[in-house]
């Protein structure tokens, strides 16, 4: 069976008062899920006080075990910060891994900030900030850095 080369996960973000935002593309995997938990640390670190974590997930092309563990990581982290963890434009391959996973709820319910909600994946967006409140990454934004 030949195996094919991971895409390497690709990480743009933008920030506002009270929220940040980090778009990702590529493989979350066994080779880059470190990379996620690293720039929410240094995100958060850099944020004290956000109250909210938006991560667009759209770009995503594959989420092993390893970025399943990287994703409850990052819930960890923002439940320690106070802030919601918001997992939008959810591929239907990553709804699947985490309804089998048992983690759906979990990472989608409201966090210790008390400001997550369930979001759907590419369908139609339901509640929370409007587009003008929520912070967007700009195409081609500097990844984050310590």
């Amino acid at each position: 069976m030949t195996r094919l080369p991971s895409a390497p996960l690709g990480l743009t973000y933008a920030s506002s008062h009270e929220a940040v935002r980090v778009e990702l593309s590529g493989d979350l995997d066994h080779r880059h899920a470190d990379r996620l938990v690293e720039a929410v640390d240094r995100l958060l670190a850099a944020h004290p006080g956000v109250r909210d974590l938006w991560l667009d997930c759209r770009g995503l092309s594959a989420v092993d075990s390893s970025g399943l563990a990287a994703l409850l990581m990052v819930r960890r982290r923002t439940d320690k910060a106070g802030a919601g963890l918001h997992l939008d434009g959810r591929t239907v391959q990553l709804n699947r891994l985490l309804e089998i996973t048992g983690t759906l709820e979990h990472l989608t319910a409201p966090g210790a900030g008390g400001h997550s909600l369930r979001r759907t994946g590419a369908t139609g967006r339901r509640g929370g900030p409007t587009e003008e409140n929520r912070p967007t990454a700009p195409s081609g934004s500097p990844e984050p850095r310590a």
